[in-house]
């Protein structure tokens, strides 16, 4: 999308050599775009509070979005990372994934203590509830998010401040489009073994069978109680993501094949292929939050090369290594 810049005007802090800067893209939407001094950039539009794009330092993509996202509020915009709150998918009675995704944020000139973001360059933003949103959903919040950009890495963190008089509980999620080469190619680990809800089976509880998750099928899964690292191997770009997370621990795996895929009116017809998302997310056991307390979550992605042996990823050395 085609962007007209301009220098950020509010006061919010800037990082040795690290570039923040506010721009307007072609639908009048505001994003913010991070860049490093190694050439890595991302942008998170004040729309939804959304990363929209991060690419290496070779200028490569490595989220998916849609080339049929709708740009225009309220839709949800179809790929980045959305943010699911506070609800996460169809696990309670308000909108599918809750109202975050489509509510405009704003820069939080005043964040709440959080430890230093050295060497990276970083917005925070925050979000507040609407008498329209009180309305749907009667509880007095805080929501912030802290996107960091360093060399290789992509940071959210996530939070959360009960600002009511009583308590509330809600389920959360980051919801990761990656960027892949074949969806058929595409091998998930460290899921292995787990209990997971299949929502294509009215969210029956199953467990993992096999020694990786790979796709032939539409996915649709929240696995319960992940490790704190999660791969997922690119075979044909020999490239492997590595998302590590704290405070969210359920994993969601999607990719909907082709059928759903003609079935999604901003989602190409073959873009299945390009794409698997892998969300971080509090949904098995919600988050309950007394007045005055505040919920954390971190996320983080990178990328390194794939080593292969007799065909196969050494998942002790991603995993654990």
């Amino acid at each position: 999308m085609a962007t007209m810049g301009f220098k950020l005007k509010v006061p919010f802090p800037r990082r040795d050599k690290m570039m923040v800067d506010l721009v307007k893209d072609s639908s009048g939407l505001e994003k913010v775009i991070l860049t490093e001094p190694r050439g890595s950039s991302a942008q998170v539009l004040l729309y939804g509070g959304q990363v929209i794009s991060w690419k290496n330092e070779r200028g490569e993509e490595l989220l998916f979005l849609s080339n049929k996202a709708l740009f225009k509020p309220p839709k949800a915009i179809r790929g980045g990372i959305p943010i699911c709150f506070p609800q996460f998918g169809s696990f309670g009675s308000l909108e599918q994934n809750g109202f975050a995704r489509n509510r405009l944020w704003a820069i939080d000139t005043c964040p709440s203590p959080l430890p230093a973001a050295n060497n990276v360059s970083t917005v925070d933003l925050i979000l507040t509830p609407t008498e329209e949103d009180l309305k749907m959903w009667s509880r007095s919040f805080e929501l912030r998010l802290r996107v960091s950009l360093g060399p290789g890495k992509l940071t959210l963190i996530p939070r959360v401040r009960n600002v009511d008089t009583k308590p509330f509980s809600f389920t959360f999620a980051l919801h990761t489009y990656l960027s892949v080469s074949d969806i058929s190619e595409v091998r998930v680990e460290g899921l292995e073994t787990l209990d997971y809800f299949d929502n294509l089976h009215q969210k029956e509880r199953f467990t993992e069978q096999a020694d990786a998750i790979t796709f032939d099928d539409e996915v649709d899964r929240v696995y319960l109680s992940t490790p704190t690292k999660i791969a997922v191997i690119d075979h044909e770009k020999k490239r492997t993501f590595e998302l590590r997370k704290e405070g969210l621990p359920d994993a969601v795996v999607w990719n909907p094949w082709d059928k759903k895929a003609k079935a999604i009116p901003d989602f190409g017809d073959e873009e299945y292929k390009q794409m698997v998302c892998i969300e971080a997310a509090a949904i098995e056991h919600p988050i309950m939050l007394k007045p005055r307390e505040e919920w954390k979550g971190r996320q983080e992605l990178s990328t390194v090369s794939s080593s292969y042996f007799s065909g196969q990823l050494d998942p002790l050395r991603v995993l654990h290594g």
